[in-house]
Parts: structure tokens; sequence; C-alpha cells
């Protein structure tokens, strides 16, 4: 079993930062990609950003030279620092990683969510 709990939501004024953590703990082996995924209010989920394990990232328009994603593979563990933040950023973000466990099976696993709120 895996679990993923992200931290560090809040709100920020138009123009603020914040930076979200998700740490990942269970029966893990390893993990190939981790991303960051986000839910406004009336809207489907939306990818934002997403790092391999060799450190590639692929970002959303929108958020591209604002955002930016990290992770420390040996913490399990993913960043997302937000710059810039703007009132449309307002959202649930969700945790996402491919987990292999230590059965080596493959599977994706979610966060709870945090919740993001820009506005003055």
């Amino acid at each position: 079993q895996v679990q993923l709990v992200e931290s560090g939501g809040g709100l920020v004024q138009p123009g603020g930062s914040l930076r979200l953590s998700c740490a990942a703990s269970g029966s893990i082996f390893s993990i190939n990609v981790m991303g960051w995924y986000r839910q406004a209010p009336g809207k489907q989920r939306e990818f934002i950003a997403a790092i391999t394990s060799g450190g590639t990232t692929n970002y959303q328009d929108s958020v591209k030279g604002r955002f930016t994603i990290s992770r420390d593979n040996a913490k399990n563990t993913v960043y997302l620092q937000m710059n810039s933040l703007k009132p449309e950023d307002t959202a649930v973000y969700y945790c996402n990683a491919e987990v292999v466990n230590t059965a080596r099976s493959t599977f994706g696993s979610w966060g709870q969510g945090t919740q993001v709120t820009v506005s003055s």
C-alpha cells in the first residue's frame, strides 16, 4: 500500500508564491514519474507538471516560466514551486505518482489534494 500526502497549500495574494510538497510512503520499490494536477470548481482535473526519476520535466503551457517541479528521489518527495500566482491558479492541487511497489507491480497513486487560493 502506498500513500501520497500533499502539503503547502493556502491563501496567497496575486503575484505571490507557494511551494507544494508531496511525500510518498509505504511499500515502495521505486517511483517512475511524479506529477501535479489541479482541479478548479466546475472544471475537469488538468495536468500541470511532471518529472521523471531522471529529472526530465514537462509543463502545461499556462504555467511554464512560473512553476517549477522538482523531486528528491531519496525522500520519495516531489515539489512544486509556484511563483507569480494568478487568481486563475486557484484550485485543489493533487499529487500523482507512478509507483513500483515491493512486489514489482506498477500502478498510479493520488494524494488527497491541497487547496490553493489566489486572491486579494
